[in-house]
Order: structure tokens, then sequence, then C-alpha cells
């Protein structure tokens, strides 16, 4: 006879841990403490033919644990620095076929019978997991060690990750025993499931950049938990970009990583009269931005610059070895920026941003005034500069783009209480800070050119580049001040 579970809301932090640590984790204090429990865990997801589940977020999982078989509804997964929450139901069945019968009607309410008559298995997980029992003052949670692969088809994916999953009490004790578990061995934020994995190797599921994330704002709420959220949005782009950069070649994911660093920068400093920023949280991410630079940098001048180069040559090989050479310094830039964020410098900046950002604010200032008084010090930033356009040197444009693109970043921050206006404001902002980034690519160009130096195999590239860069700048400087002094006369859509 089966056998319901009651149905929980799963908090769970999970974390990726290299297959070579996971025997000196479990000699950490915190887990030799207590005696663990090792169970062999086999599990088959389910699907429609169409991927009717995958499409709305679900999972349907029928998993042998020792000798049960248990059968699992999960529902939409919101992530965020590693740290998920999801409605989940499980029930003990009595074989290895899935009986959607025994499940609680609660859970049937969220599955089409349609849907279900056409179930099929997708892939399987087969895991080797350690688990541990914490008790502390504050909260129980488990501590679950993952060994294994994910299987689908021919395709096998090894995995190793520690999964820690709240049981009762206060969750901001997930990010305590993650930081400390993390003073032992270098671990990282994962935001994929097992089964967002499987969909993956299975080839239904492509991993792809993450863009902006829109926050769930309005005028109902404080200022202090819009800007919480806010800040979540942009944890939340910068863990989702992560595997996809660390193993991909497309360069959208580190554009996508730096742009969600700037984002968590720009809000703290527009926070910094509701809410005191932990110390160090400005400083670790300029640290990070200096890591992931030098990468972007070399990226533009390959695939952006030196493209068009050789879109304009009669004899677009003459710019072979210069590429040659450009490539080189990509790859090693490259290396150095997953190097940075492999480190345990970077998981602790976000494991602890992910333990302040998770309780909700409550009180203080009024949004509207706060975003408004916010939006005004960007506006006056960039209208001072603008006014100096015609006086400004290659610092001063260099501000002036920054301004903009803090502007920006806070106006489509606060985009959803205004509605359509923000809208065109934006789209006006953007063209710009599209001309003002292209006239920056030229520059930082100059300066890789010249940090390449003249060695002869790649000196007469160096002096295509440069002629190309040179030609027409004056001109362009002049469109792009008319263009900045076109923007400083539109009026502000919160105002």
């Amino acid at each position: 006879m089966a056998e319901a579970r009651i149905m929980s809301l799963e908090i769970e932090l999970k974390l990726a841990i290299a297959p070579n640590d996971v025997a000196r984790l479990r000699r950490h204090p915190l887990l030799r403490a207590s005696k663990a429990v090792k169970t062999r865990l086999y599990g088959i997801y389910y699907d429609t033919p169409g991927l009717d589940l995958y499409k709305k977020r679900h999972a349907i999982r029928l998993r042998r644990e020792g000798r049960r078989w248990v059968q699992t509804l999960k529902l939409d997964t919101h992530s965020a620095g590693g740290l998920s929450t999801r409605p989940e139901w499980g029930v003990e069945v009595a074989g290895d076929g899935l009986d959607l019968e025994a499940l609680p009607a609660e859970a049937r309410r969220h599955l089409d019978p349609a849907l279900v008559a056409r179930l099929v298995p997708v892939f399987v997980t087969d895991f080797q997991r350690s688990t541990w029992q914490l008790t502390l003052p504050t909260a129980s949670l488990e501590v679950a060690v993952d060994l294994g692969h994910v299987r689908a088809g021919e395709h096998d994916l090894p995995v190793a990750e520690v999964e820690l999953e709240l049981k009762s009490g206060d969750g901001t004790a997930l990010f305590d025993v993650a930081l400390a578990l993390l003073r032992a061995v270098p671990l990282l934020p994962e935001y994929r499931s097992k089964a967002l994995r499987g969909y993956e190797l299975a080839g239904v599921h492509n991993m792809a950049p993450c863009p902006a994330i829109a926050a769930d704002i309005s005028k109902r709420l404080v200022a202090g938990e819009a800007r919480r959220r806010l800040l979540v949005a942009a944890l939340t782009q910068l863990t989702h970009n992560l595997p996809g950069f660390l193993v991909g070649d497309d360069p959208e994911y580190l554009h996508q990583m730096r742009v969600a660093v700037r984002r968590l920068g720009t809000l703290l400093r527009l926070g910094s009269n509701l809410e005191a920023a932990p110390p160090g949280w400005l400083a670790e991410l300029r640290w990070l931005m200096a890591e992931l630079g030098p990468a972007r940098d070399w990226d533009v001048m390959e695939t952006v610059t030196l493209a068009r180069v050789r879109t304009a040559l009669a004899e677009p090989e003459r710019l072979d070895a210069l590429l040659a050479a450009v490539r080189c310094r990509r790859a090693a830039a490259l290396e150095r920026a997953r190097a940075a964020v492999t480190q345990r410098r970077f998981t602790r900046l976000l494991l602890e941003m992910g333990r302040n950002l998770l309780t909700t604010r409550v009180g203080g200032a009024e949004l509207s005034i706060w975003a408004r008084a916010a939006l005004d010090r960007r506006w006056r930033r960039f209208k001072r500069l603008a006014a100096r356009r015609h006086r400004l040197d290659t610092a001063g444009w260099h501000r002036l783009r920054l301004a903009a693109k803090r502007l920006r970043y806070a106006g489509e921050a606060f985009a959803p209480l205004y509605g359509r206006p923000a809208g065109r404001f934006l789209a006006a902002l953007a063209r710009l800070q599209d001309r003002l980034g292209a006239a920056n690519d030229a520059i930082i160009a100059h300066a890789l050119l010249a940090e390449l130096g003249h060695a002869g195999e790649i000196d007469y590239g160096v002096g295509l580049v440069e002629g190309y860069l040179a030609g027409g700048a004056s001109g362009r400087r002049k469109q792009m001040a008319a263009r900045v002094g076109a923007m400083a006369g539109i009026k502000p859509y919160w105002r």
C-alpha cells in the first residue's frame, strides 16, 4: 500500500565539489560529529514526448532509495545564488512503475490526466549519497554529498555535489554551514538541478547566456525590500551564467556575468542610504571585475574589432599573425578569469550575499521616494558630464560612458514602477550606451595593441588596425557629442 508524504517546501543550497575533495570534506568537524548514512539513489525522470513537464519547469521522478521506490512531483523551481525553493510531494509506491494516483489530491491538481497518460522515461540518475543530520542552535538541516552520474541514452555526465537542505528553523543556517565547509574545501554554487542537467544531456535543454532578470517589484513594497529583490535578481543572473562560462566558448556568458556584477555594484551604491552594505562587498566586486575585465577586452578585440578590420580589407590574411597573437592573449585572459571564479574567494562572496539577501525587509523608506532620489542622482551626474561634452578628454568620455551605464542600470531597475514612459527613455539611453561602448572598444583596442608591442610578424597588422581605428575618429566624436546632447535633453521618465 502506498504511503503518502506530506507536501513540503524544499529549501536547499546546492554546491559543486571536485570528487578529489570529497574525502577532505567528510573529515570536517561539522560532519564528523554525526554518523553518515550511505544510500544508493537510482532515479528515473519522466516526461511526455512533447516535453510538457520540462516546459513548465516541473519534474516527476521515480527513485529507488535502498529497497523502497519513492515517487516525487516537483513544481517550478526558483533559484538564486545556489539557493532554491520549490514545492514537492513524495509518496512511496509498491513497485518500479509510476502510480500517480497515489499522490495527494493537492498534488494531482497540478497534473493534466492527458499529460500523465503520455509520460515516458527520459533520463536516469545514479548516485551514491552520504547524508549527515545537523542540529544547530537556530536550525536543523541535512547535508548530503552525491557522487555519481546522469545518463541519457549513450550519454553520461559525472556529477559531484553537496546539497544542504533546511529541515526546520532559520534558512541562514544553510549559508553558515556552507561557509564553514568552504573553509575546508573549494565549492562552487550550482543552480542546476539533476533534472535540468539530465535534460541538457538528452539534448532537450540547451544552456544559454542569461540576460538581466526582471525583479518582482511594485509600489506596494518598501524601498529596502525592493532593493533586496533587485539584488537577488542580479545575483541570480551572475550564478546562472557561471556554468556556461566555465565550460562554453560563447563570450556572451562572460559579458552577462560582468553586467550582473555591475548591476550589483550599482544597486549597492544606490542603497547606501537605506542599509549599510556589509564591509568588503564593493571591494570584492571590484576585484571580480578586474579579474574578468581582460578576458572581455580580448574577446571584443578578436570578435569585434579585428573582425571588422578583416571585413574591410581586400587581403584579410594580412592580419593572420596579429589574430594569432590576440587569440593567445585571449586564451590566457580567459584562463585567468576562470581561475578567479573557481576560487573560494568568489564562492564566499556569493554565499555571504545570498545569506544577507535571504530575509524579507519590512518598514523603512517609501519606495517611490527612494527611487526618484536615486535616479535623480544618476541623472544629475550624467547631465553634468554631458554639459562638458565638447571639452572632455579620453578620461572624461570614459566617465561619461560609466555615468550613462549606471543611469541605465538604475533606470532599468525602477522601470516597472513607471510603465511605458520608462521604456522609451531607456531605449534611447541603450542606443547611446551602445555608441559610447563602441568608442570605448576602440580606445581599449589601442591599449591592447600597445601591450602586444611591434614584433616583426605582427607589426604590419598592428599598423592596419591602428589606421582603421584612426580613420574618421574625429567625426565619430562629433556624432557622439550630438547624441549625448540629445539624450540630456530628454525628460526623465520618473519626472
